[in-house]
């Protein structure tokens, strides 16, 4: 009888997994780091006035959003701004049947959807000190008044060319880098959060 299928994708960041289990702070200055591999993440490129921008809407059932930072949601999907014709969905779907129900809706016209789940990880970063560990590498502003839960912006991260999501006001963040600056990027955040190791008080 033949073996059952075993999936034997190794992640990005597999080898630092440890590391940054061992990296967490609890407590009041806390902070943790988690890798979220293997989501389907779909690029998306049409001209956002037309015809085939409304059927990839109506497709993942949410507008396509309009402007730097905005994202929408839908069911399994969440949508981010990358540039005034292009776009990002972060989906609990398969890649393949995703890609493929996109490819239809775009039809003939000028575009593209392209699979690139393989081109990215997902970092995980969330606890009360996370906004101080960004700030080490990060350019933007993320002072609550000017970067809150839903945004979504390209940006750098200890140098590193990444999307960064504030998913809530916990805070939470997501950084999706490209899979060979995954490492960089993550001992970097490792090391950038050894200042809030201090003594915990239990």
């Amino acid at each position: 009888m033949a073996e059952p299928m075993t999936d034997a994708r190794v992640s990005p960041l597999a080898h630092l997994a440890e590391r940054m289990r061992a990296a967490a702070v609890t407590g009041p200055r806390g902070v943790t780091l988690t890798e979220l591999p293997f989501r389907t993440m779909v690029n998306l490129r049409a001209d956002p006035a037309s015809e085939a921008a409304e059927r990839l809407a109506k497709t993942l059932g949410a507008r396509l959003p309009d402007h730097c930072g905005h994202t929408t949601a839908s069911g399994r999907h969440t949508l981010f701004w990358l540039g005034p014709d292009e776009w990002l969905v972060l989906s609990r779907a398969d890649g393949a049947a995703l890609t493929a129900e996109l490819r239809e809706a775009l039809g003939p016209d000028p575009g593209s959807v392209v699979d690139v789940s393989a081109h990215r990880t997902t970092l995980e970063l969330g606890g009360p000190a996370a906004r101080q560990v960004l700030e080490k590498g990060c350019p933007l502003d993320l002072h609550p008044r000017a970067f809150g839960p839903g945004r979504a912006v390209p940006t750098t991260v200890g140098q590193v060319a990444v999307l960064l999501w504030q998913v809530d006001d916990r805070p939470v963040y997501r950084l999706f880098p490209r899979s060979s600056f995954a490492d960089h990027l993550g001992r970097w955040l490792i090391d950038a959060m050894a200042e809030f190791r201090g003594p915990q008080v239990s």
